[in-house]
């Protein structure tokens, strides 16, 4: 039976705002990634996220992002790789204390939106992230990236992931949100998609031929419209294909 693991970026609420259901995400995904204060959220919902995640037994990984929560960490913010690495430290530490309060543990690191595009491409900054990343944690990076490749180099567990909702351009990289198609609303259409390339490891992109992809998990962002339906749609397809959902850390 083929394993993957399902997760979500949760916690991305700030005060008395709230994104998404992350209550209800929670009994679907097998791992969350969890807003540090940088693109969003505080350490009242890092608590109360932790704690949710602690008592369904979902595996929990800090998600750092650029310290923008007005455009949501999805600008990119100049910094040079020494205070890439401070700033990523600082969001980690922060979750890993509120964890120790919630009866938590952060287990992984996924870099967030921009920060993570950008490391994508820029080895730099990918080693910047890595740097911050404490002894013993795993590392979730998007598949065929440079992150990716720096996490194997410096010898530090790394989980290759894909995405369930946003399309891939021909060089392996998240379709821009701007771009027409870049995010997938159907959840049968993106669970047909998870589907085939499950079965073939070739990943559909716009304008061009698909790609062979490596992926140990499969993400379902938590703040889209419609999040929860696609998460659910998509866990029960992949079961009903045979697929068994697992987190990717034991």
């Amino acid at each position: 039976m083929m394993r993957i693991d399902l997760n979500s970026d949760l916690g991305e609420g700030f005060g008395p705002w709230e994104m998404g259901d992350d209550a209800a995400m929670l009994d679907v995904v097998t791992s969350a990634n969890i807003a540090c204060g940088g693109h969003a959220g505080d350490p009242e919902t890092m608590f109360a996220t932790l704690r949710l995640a602690a008592e369904r037994g979902v595996t929990i990984g800090a998600h750092p992002g650029y310290a923008d929560p007005i455009g949501f960490g999805r600008r990119v913010i100049p910094m040079s790789p020494p205070e890439i690495s401070r700033m990523v430290a600082a969001q980690i530490g922060t979750l890993a204390g509120v964890a120790g309060l919630a009866g938590a543990r952060v287990r992984y690191v996924k870099p967030h939106g921009a920060l993570g595009n950008l490391a994508a491409d820029d080895r730099a900054v990918a080693e910047a992230i890595l740097t911050a990343v404490p002894k013993g944690m795993a590392v979730l990076a998007i598949s065929g990236t440079e992150l990716e490749r720096a996490a194997r180099a410096a010898g530090i567990e790394v989980c290759s992931e894909i995405f369930a909702d946003r399309a891939y351009l021909p060089n392996g990289r998240l379709a821009p949100r701007a771009c027409p198609g870049a995010v997938l609303h159907d959840a049968d259409e993106a669970a047909e998609r998870l589907i085939g390339f499950l079965e073939t490891g070739l990943m559909p992109v716009i304008g061009g031929e698909p790609i062979p992809l490596a992926a140990q998990s499969i993400c379902v962002h938590g703040d889209s419209p419609g999040a929860l339906h696609m998460a659910q749609a998509i866990r029960a397809r992949l079961q009903a294909a045979g697929v068994s959902l697992a987190p990717f850390l034991t």
